[in-house]
């Protein structure tokens, strides 16, 4: 009872990325400057998806989750951090605690997922262009998008009760920009390792099929861009799909070895080295690759800037 009433009547202090050193504040304006970026990109994609009614695909209507996820992903841990450094204080109570780990666990999840729905997109438009309005129909769409976000959900809330549920008897110190699971687990006094074995099997079911599954697709699609006789075709589909793949691995990569490493293998400095990758880089990369390279979303920009900034011709 000694031990329950301390978890959960005490809150955790977050060591953060930054001290009070003149490279931290550079750092810290940095981050700023990043999170502006990234909710202007991202909620931008949203609208221009919403307002031009060419980009009302099952392609965009993937992205505009993806942006979505992205927002509320960098939103959940940002600002908190944001806050911290100006108010010197670095204090999280344990029901924050708990739904930033909720939050975060469930954009990711279901980010793995919706990137994988993302490239079966991708492979069916470019390999099987004639079935694609079957395969790939404005419900299907919807049930990717929908089930990416119910499967993360299920997946974040079973494994925050999970981890919240062992006593932390000693230091409530995590050695964190924010929490997560890995950083958590190091506080507490008992045996986690059974736990962890469930984190391996969730590592494999959203990380591991969905990557292989994203891999295979873009094999495929790369194959069939060899197969085609324009050079210039060729060039832009391989640009296209070397930008995704490597963004994918920015994310993917990271996370992967965050998240199925035993807990003795896992070093402070480096679990927030690598979560920068997939917590505060990619949400801010996913629009500029995914997006604003294609013609489609430029034009679609273009015709909203000038309908905001250019005035009207009289009648």
């Amino acid at each position: 009872m000694e031990f329950l009433n301390q978890t959960y009547n005490s809150d955790f202090i977050l060591l953060g990325l930054f001290s009070s050193s003149q490279t931290s504040q550079i750092l810290f304006s940095f981050l700023c400057v990043v999170y502006i970026m990234t909710v202007t990109e991202n909620t931008v994609m949203i609208l221009l998806i919403r307002r031009n009614i060419r980009l009302h695909t099952p392609m965009y209507f993937l992205l505009s989750h993806l942006s979505f996820m992205d927002i509320l992903h960098i939103s959940n841990i940002v600002p908190k951090m944001v806050a911290d450094f100006l108010s010197g204080s670095r204090t999280i109570s344990f029901i924050g605690c708990g739904f930033q780990i909720f939050l975060s666990l469930t954009l990711l999840g279901g980010e793995c997922l919706l990137l994988a729905a993302m490239s079966y997109d991708r492979y069916i438009a470019i390999c099987q262009p004639l079935h694609y309005p079957i395969l790939m129909n404005e419900y299907v769409s919807i049930l990717m998008a929908g089930g990416s976000w119910l499967v993360g959900t299920l997946n974040a809330t079973v494994h925050t009760m999970y981890a919240l549920h062992f006593p932390f008897c000693g230091s409530r110190a995590i050695d964190h920009f924010f929490c997560e699971v890995p950083a958590m687990l190091k506080l507490s006094c008992v045996d986690t390792s059974h736990y962890e074995r469930a984190i391996y099997v969730s590592g494999i079911i959203f990380l591991v099929i969905p990557f292989s599954m994203i891999f295979a697709s873009y094999v495929k699609i790369l194959l069939t861009i060899l197969q085609m006789k324009s050079l210039e075709a060729r060039r832009k589909s391989f640009s296209t799909c070397s930008f995704h793949m490597i963004v994918v691995m920015m994310y993917y990569g990271p996370f992967i070895f965050t998240y199925m490493r035993p807990k003795i293998y896992h070093t402070s400095g480096q679990d927030k080295f690598l979560a920068i990758f997939y917590t505060i880089l990619t949400p801010t990369l996913n629009p500029i690759i995914y997006s604003f390279r294609n013609k489609d979303v430029l034009e679609s920009m273009k015709n909203m800037l000038e309908s905001i900034f250019l005035p009207k011709r009289l009648m």
